[in-house]
């Protein structure tokens, strides 16, 4: 039985750093992954594809609607083939980066094949054993699919199988408003579809603060067809398409589409792993909780990425896994913090979030101000002829920022200056102190750090004093 200082199960964004960051240190590493290339769903069907598939859908929506103001007409129709072998070609180039030749050249012993606990240090591949001192969990999550009658039967898509098709549907129904189910109808909705979006809460994005979650619905809704506190009850093949029952507020409701397309959530890829044999614990949902150093119950094994249920994205995954390495092999006792991450939806425009929202400050009797400023006085949108959006900044009471939220054209971008101004406990008017390339998107960071100043110092006894020092002094 071979031996190793660490066994990682799957290799997406958070396996990869613990394999490669543990190889580099000098640890004896062996890398399970179920699928035929490493880089896990992030790659294959999720952040990679998913973004080069919104921004062909962008480029087809921009050429059709802003070139007629310009003088220009634009004719003829695409494919869902033409735009996925476009992402495909996205997927191979980022996939050398996570060849397996890279990560055998490291010394790493990869198994390709499901990895199974047959104790709690030992994982079978196959047939073969092998034994690890420790072992971190990365196996990610899938599409939740939800117990609807004939859907089965009927057909539907995922974010798995979407970015496989070729034939644009004319009427496509999505199950779920989450950012999957948005960022996938609106790209939908922008290569041609007629897209109606079902979604059992009563608003959208509801995760966002409201003033920015009040702003995206509006503009998803120009493009969209919501059917809010609603519920697809049956789904029937017939003739090709897919007639559906909806259970529209009370109401039941029959519709017709050429495609489902069901994006309402995840489910952790724990079920095949025998955790049981391991003695580790999960909850309800098969997640495996872990406590601040990233370990389970089982203190020699580790879980990050999806299959822990904290935050499902690959930015998380990747600074646990740093995390991990840091604690797996060098046995510092690293905590793992997410006090400031942030995370984008990708709509058009796009939605930023880091931090904490107005209503959750509110609920936490925190004592906050606000500073919001909309992108219609910001200069560099006016020129763009795109001002749809806003920045808006909340902080304690002694101007430390404690949530930024922003939507607007590339807020994934220029908004990055608060994730850092946050994470080195700079204060909002810091973030005025700096210089801005006039003009530029990020400005508008500087309008809204400029309106603390501006409550600072042009306000209340400050004035006063000023206005007798100019008229005694100067």
């Amino acid at each position: 039985m071979k031996k190793y200082d660490v066994i990682i199960i799957g290799g997406g964004a958070g396996g990869l750093t613990v394999a490669s960051g543990a190889s580099s240190l000098g640890a004896k590493v062996a890398l399970i992954e179920k699928e035929q290339n490493l880089g896990g769903d992030c790659l294959h069907v999720g952040c990679v594809p998913s973004k080069a598939f919104i921004q062909a859908a962008k480029e087809l929506y921009t050429a059709r609607n802003k070139a007629t103001s310009l003088g220009l007409t634009v004719s003829g129709e695409t494919t869902l083939k033409q735009v996925n072998e476009r992402v495909k070609k996205s997927i191979d180039v980022i996939q050398e980066h996570d060849s397996d030749e890279r990560f055998t050249s490291m010394g790493i012993d990869l198994y390709k094949g499901y990895g199974r606990f047959t104790s709690d240090h030992t994982v079978l591949i196959h047939n073969e054993e092998i034994y690890g001192k420790r072992i971190v969990i990365a196996t990610g999550s899938r599409p939740f699919v939800p117990p609807i009658k004939g859907l089965e039967e009927a057909g539907y898509w995922t974010n798995e199988t979407i970015f496989k098709q070729e034939h644009l549907p004319k009427e496509l129904l999505v199950i779920g408003a989450g950012p999957i189910g948005l960022e996938l109808s609106h790209a939908m909705a922008r290569l041609g579809s007629n897209v109606t979006v079902v979604e059992r809460a009563p608003t959208l994005l509801s995760k966002e603060d409201s003033d920015i979650s009040h702003v995206a619905s509006k503009n998803l809704e120009r493009e969209l067809t919501f059917l809010l506190e609603s519920e697809v009850k049956e789904v029937k093949r017939e003739n090709g398409k897919k007639n559906v029952m909806i259970d529209v507020k009370g109401t039941m409701k029959q519709f017709t589409f050429d495609e489902i397309l069901v994006a309402v959530g995840r489910t952790p890829n724990s079920d095949k792993l025998q955790l049981e044999r391991a003695g580790v614990q999960m909850d309800e949902k098969g997640f495996v909780p872990t406590n601040d150093r990233l370990q389970s119950n089982v203190k020699h094994i580790y879980a990050i990425g999806d299959i822990n249920g904290k935050y499902p994205f690959t930015h998380v995954a990747g600074e646990e896994g740093k995390t991990v390495v840091q604690n797996v092999v060098l046995g510092i006792p690293k905590k793992m913090s997410y006090n400031e991450i942030p995370w984008i939806i990708y709509t058009d425009p796009e939605i930023f979030h880091v931090g904490i929202t107005e209503a959750e400050a509110k609920n936490k009797g925190i004592e906050y101000s606000v500073y919001k400023v909309s992108l219609e006085d910001v200069d560099r949108f006016v020129a763009d002829h795109d001002t749809s959006g806003l920045v808006k900044i909340i902080t304690n009471s002694k101007g430390n920022m404690i949530g930024a939220h922003a939507i607007g054209n590339g807020s994934g971008d220029w908004m990055q200056t608060v994730i850092f101004a946050m994470k080195n406990k700079k204060k909002i008017g810091d973030l005025s102190q700096m210089i801005f390339p006039y003009p530029n998107h990020a400005a508008a960071i500087q309008r809204t750090a400029d309106l603390y100043w501006r409550e600072k110092l042009f306000s209340g006894i400050i004035p006063k004093l000023t206005k007798t020092y100019i008229k005694w002094f100067r």
